[in-house]
């Protein structure tokens, strides 16, 4: 219990919240603003880039006013609705293809009339959507000012505190997108499922039929949870706006992959039979994460064929820019799918070290091996955000 407990509290999804959730370091005293190693980064970086903010600051704490960095830790709800609203509608189910330049540069994504009366059968406004994520995009790294004493705010202490969100903005951007794009995603509560239910199902069921049918439990564990995967991945594919006509598509491919995977993971016995040790490993670790493998293939070609559609369209400028890369990133930022390349990347040595230590007849082991890149995805998702506050951390003190 204790195990289910620790995945479902690290991975389902935060409460949706139409405001947003967020977390605030806050700065109360006076003498605080001379401990440069004891403050928030902003604050330091802010002492440096505008030298006078720190005497501002000193008046506004001996005042008794209390400074607050506050960030984001979900983004609220209506923005999420429009960031998917313009991917859906007018680009392409792409989000890193106008998003960045966007928060950057203002520089906004083309919307053609046919767009935008698409957009407006379904109930969605487009230009509504780029004002709401204009609106907001302050709030996701802010200082803001707290009345402990309640004397009350003015309108030159609100100007102030605009003025110092905007200076630290532009560092913000990239946590901004990775904050957008990680809540965005859909995989989060089927990862999570995918890996309790691999761990507490697979794992037994596999073990027993091993006991009774040596080759059919490894058959199992190799394919329970690459299908659960790869049903996991449709899910997410159909939320993030590909239709089921194009989705259906992947089965020519698919079906022929999974057979092969089948008949793979039935030669594992016989090659343990003829000492080949190490192949057997591989082969099992291969045919436990053949589909999975072959949907993270196919998932880069459709954001490839969806990227030169929208370059064909003048919708997109991807400069020096490939093609190809813009595919890879806007696939691969979701830290569910870079866990899941991952984690099929990791399974045919998994598989080989398993073999080497003689648990291919353990069903829980193979189970395990057969769940590594569901497990990989699901601890992606969990170190996601500790990883971009560290990234952002490190620009910040790279500016200082």
């Amino acid at each position: 219990m204790g195990l289910m407990k620790f995945f479902k509290r690290q991975t389902e999804p935060p409460l949706k919240s139409k405001l947003g959730t967020y977390k605030v370091d806050v700065v109360s005293h006076p003498q605080e603003v001379d401990w440069d190693e004891f403050l928030p980064l902003e604050l330091r970086y802010l002492f440096k880039v505008r030298p006078g903010t720190r005497e501002e600051l000193r008046d506004l704490l001996s005042r008794g006013f209390a400074i607050g960095v506050r960030t984001t830790t979900h983004t609220p709800e209506r923005v999420l609705q429009a960031v998917s609203n313009i991917s859906l509608y007018s680009q392409k189910n792409c989000i890193l293809t106008w998003l960045p330049q966007f928060l950057r540069d203002n520089h906004q994504p083309v919307f053609t009339a046919d767009d935008k009366r698409l957009a407006a059968s379904k109930g969605a406004d487009l230009d509504d959507g780029l004002s709401i994520i204009k609106h907001e995009r302050l709030r996701f790294k802010r200082l803001v000012l707290v009345d402990e004493d309640n004397v009350g705010i003015g309108a030159k202490e609100q100007r102030l505190m605009t003025e110092l969100s905007e200076i630290i903005y532009p560092l913000a951007v990239d946590y901004i997108v990775h904050r957008v794009v990680n809540d965005n995603a859909n995989e989060r509560t089927e990862i999570a499922q995918s890996i309790i239910k691999a761990l507490l199902f697979v794992g037994p069921i596999a073990h027993v039929l091993e006991h009774y049918a040596s080759g059919i439990g490894k058959l199992f564990a190799a394919s329970a949870d690459d299908l659960m995967g790869e049903a996991a991945e449709l899910m997410a594919l159909r939320g993030s706006g590909f239709a089921w006509k194009e989705l259906a598509k992947r089965g020519f491919i698919l079906v022929p992959v999974f057979a092969l995977a089948t008949f793979g993971a039935l030669m594992i016995d016989p090659l343990l039979h003829r000492g080949l040790v190490l192949t057997a490993g591989a082969v099992f670790g291969f045919s436990a994460v053949a589909l999975s493998l072959t949907t993270a293939i196919q998932s880069v070609g459709m954001y490839k064929r969806n990227v030169t559609e929208l370059v064909k369209q003048k919708k997109v400028k991807l400069g020096q820019m490939s093609v190809m890369k813009m595919a890879l990133i806007q696939d691969f930022t979701n830290p569910a799918r870079l866990g899941l390349i991952l984690g099929a990347s990791m399974a045919p040595f998994m598989g080989m070290l398993a073999a080497v230590f003689g648990f291919m007849s353990n069903g829980w082991i193979l189970a395990a091996v057969g769940s590594t890149e569901s497990i990989v995805a699901g601890l992606t998702v969990i170190f996601s955000n500790r990883i971009n506050a560290w990234r952002f951390e490190k620009k910040l003190k790279g500016r200082l």
